[in-house]
């Protein structure tokens, strides 16, 4: 018997597998948020499973999403990001996840981790929609537009509304399998 999956991830393996073990799963630990936080950032306006295909080229090109190393990053490994075909050479979204490594840091040291800090929007749990179809589930909702605006704030960029609502069904932060979907009550 085949499983009940979610609509979005349709055949693909890479689709089921990310859909099977990681999406929904709440994150805690800040060097995974981290690297969900540039993986959103460069899918903006771009497909999830372009990003999926690249995520290793990512991996790669970032020093493995380290965000004190890429904190640090000057002109020269900015030319080389530029240069990486495997990635996706966006100018401002490199500069973007630069900066934004710098401020990741600068909430750290406020709030004693980013974990703490984002998880604070949902009072430090996931929250568990019930969602029949795909048309339910919303791009955008009130906390994500709060939690975009506080991170603008911060000085965060690429963190509008719709890449924060993404970044939080994958850290896991809202729970937006759909109700027959065999992860609903596994995550």
């Amino acid at each position: 018997m085949t499983k009940q999956r979610c609509a979005w991830c349709g055949n693909d393996p890479l689709y089921m597998e990310y859909h099977d073990t990681e999406w929904g799963v709440p994150v805690y630990d800040d060097d995974k948020l981290f690297e969900f936080l540039i993986l959103e950032t460069f899918q903006a306006g771009l497909s999830w499973i372009t990003i999926l295909r690249k995520r290793e080229n990512f991996r790669k090109a970032f020093d493995n999403f380290d965000y004190k190393k890429i904190a640090n990053y000057g002109e020269k490994k900015y030319e080389t990001l530029l240069q990486d075909a495997g990635i996706v050479r966006n100018k401002l979204k490199i500069k973007a996840t630069i900066s934004n490594a710098q401020n990741f840091i600068k909430i750290q040291k406020e709030f004693g981790s980013f974990s703490k800090y984002i998880w604070e929007f949902t009072n430090g749990k996931p929250i568990k929609n019930n969602f029949k179809t795909m048309a339910e589930a919303p791009a955008t909702t009130e906390l994500s537009d709060k939690l975009s605006k506080d991170l603008k704030k911060r000085g965060f960029k690429f963190v509008g509304s719709t890449v924060i609502y993404a970044h939080m069904q994958a850290t896991g932060m809202v729970n937006d399998h759909m109700t027959d979907c065999f992860r609903y009550n596994e995550v």
